[in-house]
């Protein structure tokens, strides 16, 4: 292969990068709803914050696995977790809708939940890596604007 056609498909192949990720989660992206940051054995326990679950992203057409269910792009929170601990959990509760948990973890590993305790999702993570989470709270059928909570805590839930 020549020179110039390597730089033609590597360029083509940059040229469709952007548009993949535009339909995708991108873990890059400023959160809707703002961040905090917390460390083991934080007070008060639960953490609570209002936000607000559904979005246009069919996370069916960006991972495999079942995950099921429509986001936004950009994320809905930002958690950026201290400390050892040996569990972390991340829930949603949400009346209105039938919400859907996703979370990027510190390693770069993509997590998901729908009904954990009817139709609101939970995760839980043992002994959690020191990091950034993104969390992503959406609906299962693509419903928007619901409001919700999402909820952090140490404790059995």
């Amino acid at each position: 292969m020549t020179m110039t056609r390597r730089a033609m498909i590597a360029s083509a192949l940059a040229a469709l990068a952007p548009t993949a990720a535009l339909a995708c989660p991108n873990w890059r992206a400023a959160p809707h709803f703002g961040s905090i940051r917390l460390t083991a054995g934080f007070q008060p326990d639960p953490y609570t914050r209002r936000i607000t679950a559904g979005g246009t992203i069919a996370l069916g057409r960006c991972f495999s696995g079942g995950y099921r269910g429509y986001v936004t792009q950009r994320p809905d929170f930002d958690l950026y977790w201290g400390g050892v601990a040996s569990r972390l959990t991340i829930a949603v509760e949400c009346p209105r809708a039938d919400a859907i948990l996703l979370v990027s973890d510190p390693d770069g590993g993509w997590h998901y939940n729908d009904d954990y305790r009817g139709t609101n999702p939970a995760l839980t993570f043992r002994n959690p890596r020191q990091g950034l989470y993104d969390i992503w709270i959406g609906s299962y059928d693509g419903t928007r604007r619901n409001p919700g909570r999402l909820i952090i805590t140490e404790y059995a839930y």
